[in-house]
């Protein structure tokens, strides 16, 4: 998912991607374990998105008090 689609979406929207991401590297941390991972790149991959979600979503919070 890149900034310019984030940055799209709307504060809740960017939320409740945040949590299902978090649950999906949750998940693929959890078979890494167990050995029974086959797509290894989509650990970084998750937490590159959950960052990108988390600057996203911290800008748009600064930005609406100053809007309002």
């Amino acid at each position: 998912m890149t900034a310019k689609e984030i940055s799209a979406l709307s504060p809740a929207e960017i939320t409740t991607k945040l949590r299902e991401t978090r649950e999906q590297l949750l998940q693929l941390r959890l078979r890494k374990q167990t050995g029974q991972v086959e797509k290894p790149h989509l650990l970084r991959s998750y937490r590159k998105d959950i960052a990108r979600l988390e600057t996203v979503l911290t800008a748009k919070k600064k930005s609406a008090p100053a809007a309002a």
